[in-house]
């Protein structure tokens, strides 16, 4: 008995026709005939009724269907975990992170995946969120970490690692610094410091000052949290940054409570969400899922 005797046979059943089931196959309907009767001399019984004009299953014929699908399933199932385990042993997974994502471990992450699958590339691209997001989206790059914007990037599924507050850091001798707290409202004309446009606490600034009705008013902007706080210590305006980049402060920035309302930032590990194409990349999430904190609870 043959794998390819099971596969006309149930391309004959599913078609109900020797000339279809030759077609979706692809050989001659003597072919198939042939290796269909071949078959049934194996089975010592006949598997299809060709008395009438449509051919139709006898008892036995029926009796082997179901044994048949599971065949080719289960030599289906052999292919797909082959391919999965070549996959994951030549395969390739392309990561991309912000600037400001070292606290997380991301290096410590990615050198014990490859203790653990050494013969897969990884390939590791900084850049903004919002580049980030277009890569990832567009399966230039497997998953990243993000700064989350306010409304979660549309096609992707993310899992937030990082959440907390966002706090302005000012020079010492700074007005807002002896008073230590400063409603949204009171940034409006303030000389701000900013990460780019495309980050997500960008973002998140700039939403939060719209419902607030003012635009902000960025002086100087990086892309280093760290360098927005050397600015801001350089007496050149008020950083926005996260609670984590001044814990503790420098001794020539002072930090200053944004409330009404106090904002938030977020970091998340994003990919596509229809899951990553490729078996080292599925690993791969599978393994960041499990080592990064969930902060989204």
């Amino acid at each position: 008995m043959e794998l390819r005797q099971l596969a006309y046979f149930l391309a004959v059943v599913d078609t109900g026709s020797f000339t279809k089931a030759a077609a979706r196959v692809r050989v001659a309907q003597p072919g198939v005939s042939a290796q269909i009767r071949q078959l049934e001399r194996e089975l010592g019984h006949p598997l299809l009724d060709r008395s009438g004009r449509a051919v139709r299953l006898t008892e036995v014929g029926t009796a082997v269907v179901p044994y048949a699908r599971a065949a080719l399933a289960a030599v289906d199932a052999a292919r797909h975990a082959v391919d999965e385990l070549t996959g994951l042993l030549r395969g390739r997974v392309a990561l991309g992170m912000i600037t400001s994502c070292g606290p997380l471990g991301l290096p410590e992450l990615i050198a014990d995946f490859h203790r653990k699958h050494p013969a897969v590339e990884i390939t590791l691209t900084e850049a903004g969120s919002g580049e980030l997001v277009d890569a990832v989206r567009g399966g230039t790059l497997d998953a990243a970490i993000i700064g989350l914007p306010t409304a979660p990037p549309d096609g992707l599924a993310t899992r937030i690692v990082v959440d907390e507050p966002l706090v302005g850091a000012v020079a010492a001798g700074h007005p807002l610094g002896d008073e230590g707290t400063v409603p949204l409202a009171g940034l409006r004309g303030q000389p701000l410091i900013s990460l780019p446009k495309g980050t997500g606490i960008r973002s998140r600034l700039e939403d939060a000052c719209a419902a607030a009705g003012f635009a902000p008013a960025i002086a100087f902007e990086a892309s280093d949290p760290f360098l927005l706080a050397e600015l801001a210590a350089r007496g050149l305006g008020l950083a926005v940054l996260p609670a984590s980049v001044l814990t503790p402060p420098p001794g020539d920035v002072r930090p200053v409570t944004i409330v009404d309302p106090v904002l938030r930032g977020q970091l998340a590990l994003a990919w596509r969400a229809a899951g990553p194409s490729n078996p080292a990349a599925r690993a791969f999430l599978g393994h960041a899922r499990n080592a990064l904190p969930d902060a989204g609870g």
